[in-house]
């Protein structure tokens, strides 16, 4: 199964539509999020899951919040510009940046109009609640997932992803 994944080879056009789609995905539920959960409001879903809103001043898990929106602004721009190129360049790597290219974009979107990224999933076990996070966290951690799986199990050890 794995290797099926890493066998995906996008053309740059593929890419760029699916890195959309990650965005449009991630502003709809965003924008669903903020006009049906109040501030504090709890939506339970499931045993272990539900939807809230949440609006995050810093990066992953609200850290770094300290180094305000510009500078996140600034670091999303130029990833978005570094992604961007890696999809023109690197074919083997594609479906993983496209990923990365439409959470980085959802994030930053709300970073100029909102000030904060809107979070709404809250995964929990008993009293332990995850982080709040959202669809483009979702890409990104797809995204660096495979990259990072590529890299430390294909990559460098002259092993490709193996036909079937």
């Amino acid at each position: 199964m794995i290797n099926r994944l890493f066998r995906v080879r996008l053309s740059v056009r593929s890419a760029f539509l699916l890195g959309i789609a990650v965005y449009l995905l991630d502003q709809a539920t965003k924008y669903l999020a903020k006009q049906n959960i109040g501030p504090y409001e709890v939506i339970p879903v499931t045993a272990f899951f539900n939807l809230v809103y949440v609006e995050n001043l810093g990066s992953a898990f609200g850290m770094f919040r300290d180094l305000g929106v510009y500078f996140f602004i600034g670091v999303a721009i130029v990833a978005a510009v570094i992604v961007s190129y890696l999809i023109l360049k690197d074919s083997e790597n594609r479906l993983a940046f496209s990923f990365v290219l439409g959470g980085a974009l959802g994030n930053l979107t709300d970073r100029i109009v909102h000030g904060a990224v809107i979070d709404f999933f809250d995964f929990y076990v008993g009293s332990f609640h995850w982080p709040a996070f959202n669809v483009a966290d979702v890409g990104l951690c797809i995204g660096i997932g495979m990259l990072l799986i590529h890299t430390f199990f294909f990559e460098g050890r002259g092993k490709k992803p193996a036909h079937d």
